[in-house]
């Protein structure tokens, strides 16, 4: 069991325990002594969103490496899959993210990639959780400290590289949505550069703003862009850049269930052999029916995308995700990307010569969600609501679903029910919901 990484790093509200700057200094040191006992000269990459709290954390980690004896390279505000991407790239041995993705500014959280650009393995978070209950000694030596000046540059052609050279969008009108967060500054130009004419909203982040109102968890704000300027299509992003959805011009929302099934037609249309997807428990049903249909197999991961990767590096397989909107193409990225993954959509389209709209031949099951706040005991919501869920699981038989699940990331308790009609899905739901209460 861990005791301070959820499914996506350590997160919470800044200034209650561990997010705070000592535990940051010390998290620092106990990784970087963990990577310090594997390798030589072990180097680190820092990159961090638009929180205003980001400048604690980031000196704080910066120290706690350095006195760890641990290189430490700065990068700035940059998109989470950057860091990856970069930690890769340069050869280094570990990539650190300062972010609390789609949580409010008022959150904050650390997460790290190892050197491949993939999330750290669980016996690797236990390392550093067992290295964090030891005191903090003086070091042999210090690292050095340095600023990578040319980051988001690197990241850009990155970006733009995994597309076919034959394609560009010229003649897309896209807004774009970048949630007053880490990919602010890159996305718009990766868009631009390959052609398409860009309307930038949620471009202005002042520390406070980060998912305000904007970002991939408020599609309303891209719909009335998108509507406002008669474009072509809408991009949102979350805080941290590796998270998106899609509006086409007639307002309709395309989430990353829907998603992932254009970019596996645009695989398959090009010769790419694709024997199935990698979904989560979350996904729809009437998804993974589509897929039947065409000879495909879905499997379903826990939710989380380190979970969903362990999945598709089992398999082979190079497509995978969750409706959330986080989209892993394996042979474009080590991690989820929006902006990656944006692309490959956008590829879709144009390949295919058909619009999102005809790119599904599907309709999603009506799901129900509510997410219940936990008070005391944690695990005290499965004795008072057992018997609920598995009378709704024998009503619903094989024509719907239920997924009750405690959040990774936050203190609730999440209730899915998926049926044949919205009634049925929400009054199931809210049962299960107030046993809970």
């Amino acid at each position: 069991m861990r005791k301070y990484f959820g499914t996506d790093g350590i997160r919470g509200v800044v200034g209650q325990y561990p997010i705070t700057p000592d535990f940051a200094l010390r998290l620092g040191y106990a990784a970087g002594k963990v990577l310090g006992s594997h390798l030589e000269n072990p180097a680190v990459i820092i990159g961090k969103d638009t929180r205003l709290s980001g400048y604690l954390f980031e000196s704080s980690l910066e120290a706690g490496f350095s006195y760890a004896g641990v290189d430490v390279y700065m990068a700035g505000p940059i998109p989470t899959p950057a860091v990856a991407f970069l930690a890769r790239a340069l050869h280094l041995s570990a990539g650190v993210v300062i972010s609390a993705s789609h949580n409010p500014y008022t959150d904050n959280g650390i997460k790290f990639f190892d050197c491949h650009g993939a999330k750290l393995p669980d016996n690797v978070e236990l390392e550093i959780e067992a290295e964090l209950e030891k005191q903090m000694v003086i070091a042999s030596k210090l690292g050095k400290v340095m600023r990578i000046e040319d980051a988001k540059g690197r990241y850009i052609e990155f970006c733009k590289n995994t597309i076919p050279a034959d394609i560009n969008f010229k003649g897309l009108k896209i807004v774009l949505d970048c949630a007053n967060g880490a990919s602010y500054q890159v996305a718009p130009q990766v868009f631009k550069e390959l052609g398409a004419e860009i309307i930038k909203i949620s471009c202005e982040p002042d520390g406070t703003n980060i998912n305000n109102g904007c970002g991939s968890t408020h599609e309303s704000n891209i719909i009335n862009a998108v509507k406002l300027h008669g474009a072509d299509l809408g991009i949102a992003f979350d805080g941290d850049g590796d998270r998106l959805l899609f509006i086409d011009k007639d307002g309709n929302m395309y989430n990353g269930d829907k998603l992932i099934y254009i970019i596996l037609q645009s695989y398959l249309a090009c010769g790419v052999e694709v024997r199935g997807l990698v979904g989560t428990i979350m996904t729809n049903l009437a998804m993974e029916h589509a897929l039947n249909k065409k000879g495909l197999e879905l499997v379903r991961a826990k939710v989380g995308d380190r979970y969903v990767l362990a999945e598709m590096q089992k398999r082979d397989w190079l497509i995978g995700g969750e409706a959330s909107g986080h989209i892993l193409c394996l042979d474009k990225h080590s991690t989820g990307d929006g902006i990656v993954s944006a692309l490959q959509v956008i590829v879709a389209i144009i390949k295919l010569g058909k619009s999102l709209k005809e790119l599904i031949d599907w309709v999603d099951y009506p799901q129900s969600m509510v997410n219940v706040k936990l008070a005391g005991d944690k695990n005290k919501w499965q004795e008072n609501s057992l018997d609920v869920i598995n009378e709704a699981k024998e009503m619903l038989g094989d024509n719907g679903r239920v997924i009750v699940r405690a959040s990774g990331t936050e203190p609730l308790v999440r209730v899915m029910v998926e049926a044949t009609s919205n009634d049925l899905a929400s009054s199931w739901a809210q049962k299960i919901a107030q046993s809970m209460k």
